[in-house]
């Protein structure tokens, strides 16, 4: 079928939830994505930092086909042995002691919302509201566009739930003064690096000096690692990088490679607070979804594949660092394969964007603050990366600004 025929099909059927770009792609293989009319595109996005493994990857492939031959989903009702192995695997490379799995990032949060307001809740503690950060970025359900703090979000759909409060990012005096005249915080919920917003890192103060406050509060910890985690920083999880240690994280994206799952890690104690019935998913960690987890796992704990991402992430920064030069572009920021360039309002990131990837066969991503986001696969080379530089600096050496 041709583009144009998709595209109707589309536009009669789809509600109108996204900005679709002018193209279907059909197929990848490695870093390349072919369109319907087989055009070649190098990918510098991933799906929004999901296909962390690249396209038609063999040992993933291989691993989904043998499990689909098998069992693609069973329920909850029942043990699964991609499930437990998983649970296995996670928490064997974290310092958490439980896991729980479901579909997607803001499942996920909504997951780690509830637990933590269980948590007080059996305590007998009057303590339910969630404290989030200004810019964030943490799902579009009524719970977690709630929890996220950028106003466009949310404004459609009030009334929205009760009990989040916001402060401003990398501002601890702000979050210690809210902590000092509420006592009905049960939790604070951040971003190591807010990734819709234009990859923007939380200071080793601030993240720490949280830290510190939550556990002289007596309050609970939970770190979004939905974008950051599986290896995106070239740690397993962003906030490795901290020395801190949250009592409960989430994650999605990256965790499947391309394939929905999302899950929930928690500390012993925190954890222990669910039982049957307080908390479910009918798909949820399912056997497909957990054997393609487990490839992702094998390749970042045992294939050296995050010193891989350190070290092209490190590339990737220094070839971006070069753009500085141009009085348009304000702050290049990122860590390990996630990057940002942000762009002053007179040159638009979208347009940028635009150009890379109907001119130059580069698809790179667009966030908040006008920046300019990259995220590629895993399996990016040098030679593509500067290829992309090369293609990004023709594009900025013809604007006149």
């Amino acid at each position: 079928m041709n583009f144009q025929k998709i595209k109707n099909l589309d536009n009669q059927h789809h509600m109108s939830l996204y900005a679709r770009k002018p193209v279907c792609f059909t197929h990848g293989e490695r870093t390349k994505l072919y369109d319907t009319t087989g055009k070649e595109y190098t990918d510098f996005l991933s799906g929004i930092a999901v296909n962390c493994l690249g396209y038609n990857f063999p040992p993933l492939v291989s691993a989904i086909t043998r499990q689909a031959k098998k069992l693609m989903h069973i329920s909850n009702l029942f043990y699964s042995e991609p499930q437990a192995k998983l649970a296995k695997e996670l928490v064997e490379s974290t310092e958490f002691e439980k896991v729980a799995f479901c579909n997607s990032g803001a499942e996920a949060n909504e997951m780690a919302i509830k637990l933590a307001r269980k948590y007080f809740y059996d305590k007998n503690e009057k303590k339910h509201k969630i404290v989030c950060a200004l810019d964030s970025f943490h799902g579009r359900t009524l719970a977690t566009v709630t929890a996220t703090g950028q106003d466009k979000y949310k404004k459609p759909f009030v009334p929205l739930p009760e009990g989040f409060l916001h402060v401003p990012y990398n501002d601890l005096g702000a979050l210690k003064k809210l902590l000092a005249e509420d006592n009905e915080i049960a939790a604070v919920m951040l971003e190591c690096i807010q990734g819709e917003s234009g990859i923007k890192p939380a200071t080793h103060e601030y993240l720490i000096g949280t830290y510190a406050l939550c556990k002289q509060k007596g309050i609970l910890m939970i770190l979004d690692e939905v974008q950051t985690g599986m290896g995106r920083t070239s740690k397993m999880f962003a906030f490795e990088h901290y020395g801190i240690s949250p009592d409960i994280i989430t994650l999605a994206k990256g965790l499947g490679a391309g394939f929905p799952i999302g899950a929930c890690l928690a500390r012993a104690e925190v954890a222990s607070t669910f039982s049957p019935g307080d908390h479910g998913t009918t798909f949820g960690g399912n056997p497909l979804a957990c054997t393609a987890a487990l490839v992702v796992l094998d390749e970042l704990k045992n294939k050296g594949r995050m010193e891989k991402v350190e070290r092209r992430g490190l590339y990737l920064g220094e070839r971006l660092a070069k753009f500085k030069k141009y009085n348009f572009v304000k702050d290049i920021r990122g860590l390990g394969l996630l990057w940002a360039i942000e762009l002053d309002e007179k040159l638009k990131n979208s347009e940028v964007a635009g150009k890379m990837m109907n001119d130059k066969g580069y698809i790179i991503g667009t966030a908040g603050n006008n920046t300019l986001r990259f995220a590629p696969p895993y399996r990016i080379t040098k030679v593509e990366i500067d290829a992309m530089v090369k293609a990004l600096e023709e594009l900025f050496a013809e604007t006149n600004l």
